[in-house]
């Protein structure tokens, strides 16, 4: 157990559980992870192996012996009727029948209707009458001559969800966790691990239990396949409902006017639309309008009464092409159905999810270690939604006030969502806040700069907030910054005027500059263009950060141009020492013997610092390239710093460059091992980074 699982279980005991135990038990039973994870939670919360192996035999038996697999419906059936009553467990609905005036229950998967339910029991569980809820039953049979009385009737019925939680104590025990192990905890919780991701990324995942802490909060989030979009929505919590984008009415989701029953807005936290995207899908323009409206006020209309309710939307969509190409030819709503392809909805979008930036699922990124159980989670922070964290960020900066009261109101709901995740008992630092804030901000302007090229009428926002120093910060988006030639273009242009722009931007080639507030120049601002052979660049001195999860960068765009002409390289980084880290420096050296000229002999030179725990295993790899280069016109040296203090990270070229580097070569995130293929492990440009920066001085040559 490592130091942070070991903590989980001291100060949230009961609570948490082994998250790779839910595969153990899940069996071929389709029930949500919040059901089964509710069952662990009754005999597997601790961290006694015995007592967890025990546990899982006891889930195991009452998903064997209660679960109800629609193949054996009529198995329980039989067991019901001939034992008088059996407690199962499946998903529920419930309907009134206005003939007979009474309720009457629909078993899912145990296939049986007209079960009758007393009106206390729906007084109890409102939530019965508009969806299926997970349940755990007793159901009784008698049988009557009578054919209009069915011989099933519902005795107890127990919704599958956590009893009262102390939140309080959630609050007080989070004090005991570094804002850091906090988020690793989150990330546990909902099934991933930690290690497997960035700080970035970490964030993004977290963005999506934004609608289960906010009230009337939408968010939208469009990406590749199999990147988990809906997961969160569909397992993660007992109080969110995931339908099928394509199956909504306005009935089901606002109020049926015939029976003046709510629908599901009216009893749901969180209502997300799945497989939302798709350009050939039609929708209800009533039904666009009225979620236009209740998107914007709160509120809808049944008749002439306004009704309120407090339900967050989340819409969840596949992308059909890549970033850039969205860019140059429509914009980043491009999948959207054409009645959703609309500014009106577009602008009540409070955050838009880059899901392009999150990793495609697999499974060595799945957590084997603890976290809350996700009911636990999901009634704390349903009661955060009672709430608003939204102006807490005032204290440390000031958003400017050119920017629109909606667009002001978007990144403060993004914001006070963030904090009561990460900070429900507050002591937030003014870096935290600025962290949180813009990524916050990066997620509106994502929604506004695309309303600029949807509809002219909107105009181009200069997202900015000032620190108490009075200083102003430019937030910019990630696919900005990586394609400034395409993120600006108008698709309305005339196809000439067109044609300039984008010659005059980089001549159509991808281009990136990371978060360039201090960025004037250099190959950061050539963002990944192909090298050609009769461009020379200007090569000036500047300083280049770049953002975490990104991709299109290499070490040929980062280094390529400096390193031209030299014949001596001395790298200096204390931490070449693992596997990947050393097969970067290979590909350093690779990228010298690609631009040197074939006739020109370069020497590459290495300081780093030993290996500790397996220094033979690095002596022999960083060996193996000097092997390599032998006959390739590049000799390659290392050296492993003699003083055993260097910390530096840099590169010095006798051409007079020095390029500083805080993380050295050690720019991409580790890569997961895996069987089979990737572009990430052939191309630079197809890796996600880390955090990084860049800095381009001259020096003196010698």
């Amino acid at each position: 157990m490592s130091d942070l699982d070991a903590r989980i279980n001291e100060h949230f005991a009961g609570f948490v559980v082994r998250k790779d135990l839910v595969k153990a038990v899940k069996g071929n039973a389709i029930v949500p992870t919040y059901v089964l994870e509710y069952l662990l939670g009754q005999y597997c919360a601790t961290d006694d192996e015995a007592s967890i192996a025990t546990g899982i035999e006891t889930v195991k038996e009452i998903l064997r012996k209660h679960y109800v697999h629609r193949s054996e419906a009529g198995l329980i059936q039989s067991t019901i009727k001939e034992k008088g009553r059996y407690k199962v467990i499946d998903q529920i609905s419930v309907s009134l029948n206005e003939k007979t005036d009474s309720y009457e229950a629909t078993f899912d998967n145990l296939g049986i209707k007209k079960v009758a339910v007393d009106s206390g029991t729906i007084k109890a569980h409102p939530k019965l009458l508009v969806t299926g809820v997970w349940c755990i039953a007793d159901v009784q049979y008698e049988y009557s001559e009578d054919a209009r009385t069915s011989p099933w009737i519902l005795e107890t019925i127990k919704p599958i969800q956590i009893a009262k939680v102390d939140y309080e104590g959630y609050r007080e025990a989070r004090s005991n966790f570094g804002t850091d192990d906090w988020i690793d905890l989150l990330m546990q919780s909902i099934g991933f691990n930690p290690e497997a991701f960035g700080r970035r990324a970490k964030l993004l995942q977290l963005m999506r239990l934004i609608p289960f802490v906010e009230r009337n909060y939408n968010i939208i989030e469009l990406g590749p396949k199999g990147t988990g979009k809906s997961h969160i929505y569909s397992e993660f919590s007992p109080h969110g409902q995931l339908i099928s984008g394509g199956e909504v009415t306005i009935p089901k989701l606002f109020v049926n006017n015939s029976n003046g029953r709510i629908g599901l807005v009216g009893y749901w936290d969180v209502v997300a639309f799945d497989e939302f995207a798709g350009r050939e899908k039609t929708a209800n323009k009533a039904l666009v309008d009225i979620m236009k409206n209740y998107m914007a006020n709160k509120t809808f209309s049944r008749g002439v009464n306004p009704m309120g309710a407090e339900a967050s939307f989340a819409f969840v969509g596949n992308t059909d092409h890549n970033v850039p190409f969205m860019l140059k030819n429509s914009d980043l709503f491009e999948a959207l159905p054409p009645q959703f392809h609309d500014s009106a909805f577009i602008d009540r979008l409070h955050a838009y999810l880059p899901g392009w930036e999150i990793d495609v699922i697999r499974g060595e990124m799945f957590t084997k270690g603890y976290g809350f159980i996700v009911d636990y989670l999901a009634e704390i922070l349903r009661h955060l939604r009672q709430e608003d964290f939204s102006h807490r960020p005032d204290q440390h900066f000031k958003i400017s006030e050119k920017i629109s009261t909606r667009d002001r109101d978007a990144i403060y709901k993004t914001m006070s969502g963030l904090l009561k995740l990460i900070f429900p008992n507050g002591g937030e630092t003014a870096e935290d806040v600025e962290e949180l804030l813009r990524l916050a901000m990066e997620s509106r302007k994502r929604v506004k700069d695309q309303l600029a090229r949807i509809d002219s009428t909107y105009p181009e926002v200069d997202f900015h907030y000032l620190g108490t120093d009075g200083t102003k910060r430019r937030v910019t988006t990630v696919e900005e910054e990586e394609y400034p030639q395409f993120y600006h273009l108008k698709p309305a242009l005339d196809p000439k005027e067109q044609e300039q722009s984008e010659t005059s931007a980089g001549a159509g080639e991808p281009a990136s500059a990371g978060n360039e507030e201090t960025s004037t120049s250099g190959p950061a601002s050539e963002a990944g263009r192909p090298i050609k052979a009769e461009a020379k660049p200007v090569l000036e001195e500047g300083h280049h950060v770049f953002t975490e999860d990104r991709k299109g960068i290499s070490y040929e765009r980062l280094f390529g141009p400096y390193i031209e002409g030299a014949s001596k390289i001395i790298v200096t980084d204390p931490y070449v020492r693992y596997f990947y880290q050393i097969r970067n420096m290979m590909e350093f050296v690779e990228m010298v013997i690609r631009r040197k000229s074939p006739e020109d002999q370069v020497s590459v030179h290495l300081v780093t610092g030993p290996d500790d725990g397996n220094v033979g295993k690095q002596r022999e790899l960083l060996d193996s390239i000097v092997d390599a280069c032998v006959g390739s016109g590049v000799e390659f040296t290392w050296a492993f710093d003699g003083t055993g203090t260097a910390h530096a990270r840099d590169i010095v070229t006798d051409t007079g460059w020095k390029i500083v580097l805080d993380r050295g070569l050690d720019i991409f995130q580790a890569p997961i091992k895996k069987d089979g293929f990737s572009l990430s492990d052939r191309l630079q440009e197809h890796r996600i980074i880390k955090g990084f920066y860049v800095t381009y001085v001259r020096a003196e040559q010698g």
